[in-house]
Formats: C-alpha cells, structure tokens, sequence
C-alpha cells in the first residue's frame, strides 16, 4: 500500500491516453492479487501539489480489448494508492438524435450487455458478497459533477453540450451493434452505449470507491435508417477532439474535485457501503481468500 495520499483516480479511454497540464511524479505498478493494472499508474501533480493517479484502460497504445482489461486489478490498484473516487472517461456510441457526436453525458443507470466472460466480483470463492447497484454511479459525484464539468466545456468555447440522467447500455465487444441490436436499445431505454463501463463500476462499488463516468459521444451507433452503421473510422473522426476537451476538462476540474472528496461528503455513499453485504463469516472461508479481499478491503479482512 502506498503511503502518499492520492484521493482521486482518473481512468481514460480510448483517445485518453494521458493528461494535460499537470506535473508528472512517477509510475507506479503495484502487483495486485489480480495481477498487474492495465498501465503503470501515473502519478502526476495538480499546481496545488496535490497528486492525483491516472490508468490508462486499454493499456499504452490501445493494446487491450474491452473483454480483456484487468478492472479487478485495475481497481484493487488505486484503491491500493488510496484512491476513494474516480472518474473514469470513456467514448461511447449515441442512441439518440439529440445526443450527437461531441456531446459529453453524466449517466446514472447502466443495462448490461455483457456475456459473463470478464471477471466482474472481487467475491469469487467461498467468501460472498451482494453490493447493492440500483444506482450504479455515485450519485453524490454524478450530482457533484454536472456544475464544474459544464462550466469547464463552456469555458472551453468549443460549444460542447453536457447531458444527464441518461441509461448505458454495456455490451460485449469488440464488435459494434448489429442494426436490430442498436434498434432493441433504443425500446429499452437506452441512450448511450459502450464496451467498458462494467465491471469497471461493480468493482469500484465492492472497493467502496465513489465512481462516475464522463461519456463522450463519438458516433450515432447503427440504429439510424438510411445511415451508415458506426465503423472505427467513423470513431476515430470524433475522438481525437473529445480527448483533448476530456483533458481539458480534467485539468480544470480535478483540483475542485480533490478538495470536495477531502471534505468527505460526495465520498458519503461507498463508505462503509460493504458492511453488510458480505455474508456472515463461515468455517469454509479460506485464509488466501480473506488475504486477497484484505487488498481492497482491509477494515473487513483485518484478523
């Protein structure tokens, strides 16, 4: 465990690969019981002094599938750095009209697509737990949120919008919504999707991290008619611009957001959140397993 404070950790997606304005301290790449994160870890400095933590999702260069990031690893990694919020970014396709591509979304509700190959519980032996996740987000941070992140895109002058209240949908990957799928969404209730959001915020909910995702909107999907069906190429035309106006917003907000999480209120929800969900300790609990779980959650595993 690291015995610098970093409250706040950063998780980029695909085109944030790194982040401005801030002074870089080191790497750190702490060997976790899932084994290593995505990335090194940077370390990096806020003009404060202040040091936040930044992971890269899909590790240096893009080099790793949604199905195939290590999320336990990647949040038994920070919270092992002390990180108690993170704000994770990532680009998403749009399910709506409204929500074009540029647009920058706070969701609050998830539906999950996914088909059970990523590992999405730290609680997979004889130790049981069952976190609740009626709301997947933080809502505390969600709510926090929407003031600084709209003032910094409005700052930025690039006429970027902010929206909220909105459902993601999670899917499998690598591959993009068939017509019929995109089409099905859209009845669901869905507005946004991507291939990343899950297990990323069950685990950080496990971790009694707070946890918010910063989506940006990069493509209609497939589910338009008389449109072409979203390619990379189409992506790629988008993401370059949303990562800089990612960075930007991160370098402006991050110093308010450090502050606020010291202050402890937007941190009130996942603190303490696990207590009960963990099933009553039983004879057949294994002492490797009750080390593993002391990683992430040492107030629980301590003997």
């Amino acid at each position: 465990m690291s015995s610098e404070k970093v409250l706040i950790g950063v998780i980029g997606g695909s085109g944030l690969y790194h982040l401005d304005n801030l002074t870089f301290v080191k790497h750190v790449n702490p060997e976790t019981p899932w084994g290593y994160p995505s990335s090194p870890i940077t370390i990096a400095s806020l003009p404060s002094g202040t040091l936040i933590a930044f992971l890269a999702r899909h590790g240096p260069g893009h080099t790793i599938t949604p199905s195939n990031v290590p999320a336990r690893a990647n949040i038994a990694a920070l919270k092992s750095l002390g990180v108690r919020a993170i704000l994770a970014f990532s680009a998403v396709g749009s399910l709506r009209e409204d929500i074009s591509p540029g647009t920058f979304a706070l969701p609050t509700q998830i539906i999950d697509r996914t088909k059970g190959v990523r590992p999405a519980s730290f609680f997979d032996g004889s130790i049981v737990a069952h976190a609740a996740f009626g709301d997947p987000f933080s809502l505390k941070l969600v709510r926090w949120l929407e003031g600084p992140v709209r003032r910094a895109l409005d700052a930025e002058g690039r006429g970027v919008q902010l929206v909220t209240e909105k459902t993601i949908v999670c899917m499998e990957g690598p591959q993009f919504s068939t017509r019929a799928e995109s089409l099905m969404y859209r009845q669901w209730g869905g507005d946004l999707i991507n291939m990343s959001v899950l297990p990323e915020a069950k685990l950080a909910r496990e971790a009694e991290i707070s946890y918010a995702l910063i989506a940006t909107a990069t493509d209609y999907d497939s589910w338009r008619p008389h449109a072409e069906a979203v390619t990379a190429a189409e992506v790629f035309k988008t993401l370059k611009a949303n990562a800089e106006t990612s960075r930007h917003v991160a370098a402006t907000i991050l110093e308010e957001l450090n502050a606020a999480a010291a202050q402890g209120d937007i941190l009130a929800e996942e603190t303490g959140s696990m207590a009960f969900s963990i099933m009553p300790r039983a004879d057949t609990q294994k002492q490797e397993e009750r080390e593993k779980l002391r990683f992430v959650l040492p107030e629980y595993f301590s003997d």
